[in-house]
């Protein structure tokens, strides 16, 4: 594995190079990077939404929605939470803080076209149909909730989420085996989905996933019947209360990090 100075110098490069592509290549492997996420949310819920048992269905969650940063890894797609990273490139004065905007905006709108399809096509296909719509209802629930966290709790489940993140990307960008890279990329992020963090680009998946399944009637009405309170599921609640503080919330995370590593391999400290 590589250094932690090695780490650094290896990744400014590589954010230098994120920050040069075009728009075009960062769109289409944000595109990637959103139907992985997306198709890695979809598997995790389907594959958790029976489990009575919280502990065992965030396992479940976690075991499988994992995957999704190692694949992300393997095949060079653009994540905007990952991204946020570029912050050691600035600071390594490789990129400048326009450059880096612009990547990150442009595969943030890549990245949640990616996820927001993903959801369309499993409502329309009606893959939510699974044990009589309780994969619907489910959604739906975890939609709603997520829609319903005060901003400040949604800001700081963001930073929480992305710190974790981010320190996945480092340790996959450590190793130096396919292997390695792996379980390093695979851990961290097992362990924000067990403590149930928030992650703007996974969010692009569940809650337009629960708005479109909501929009179905059989749905909405099974939804009713099983209590869920769906009051604050709006497209504008789902923008306002949790992708706008979740995304700040990411990049504080994940350019927090990426400073805090920077520092602590190019200052003495007294040392």
């Amino acid at each position: 594995m590589l250094k932690p100075s090695e780490f650094i110098e290896t990744y400014s490069n590589a954010g230098k190079a994120k920050c040069a592509s075009s728009a075009v290549r960062l769109l289409l492997l944000a595109l990637l990077s959103g139907f992985i996420l997306g198709t890695a949310g979809a598997a995790a819920s389907t594959a958790s939404f029976a489990f009575e048992n919280v502990s065992a269905a965030k396992l479940i969650n976690a075991f499988i929605f994992a995957f999704g940063l190692i694949v992300i890894i393997y095949t060079g797609a653009e994540l905007f939470t990952g991204n946020c990273l570029i912050a050691i490139s600035l600071l390594e004065k490789r990129v400048t803080a326009s450059s880096m905007l612009r990547n990150l905006v442009i595969v943030y709108l890549g990245n949640f076209v990616g996820c927001a399809l993903v959801a369309w096509c499993c409502v329309v296909t009606e893959r939510f149909d699974l044990a009589g719509g309780a994969l619907a209802v489910s959604t739906i629930k975890t939609a709603a909730a997520k829609c319903s966290l005060s901003f400040s709790d949604a800001f700081i489940l963001g930073i929480f989420c992305n710190a974790l993140v981010c320190l996945g990307v480092v340790c996959g960008v450590t190793a130096k085996s396919a292997a390695g890279k792996a379980v390093g990329a695979y851990l961290p992020v097992c362990i924000f989905v067990i403590c149930g963090f928030e992650h703007s680009v996974a969010n692009m998946y569940y809650i337009p996933a629960g708005l479109f399944a909501n929009s179905i009637p059989a749905y909405a009405q099974t939804a009713a019947k099983a209590g869920v309170d769906i009051s604050a599921l709006t497209w504008l609640n789902f923008a306002v209360k949790n992708l706008v503080p979740v995304t700040l919330g990411n990049i504080v995370g994940g350019a927090g990090l990426g400073a805090l590593l920077w520092s602590c391999n190019k200052n003495s400290f007294g040392k």
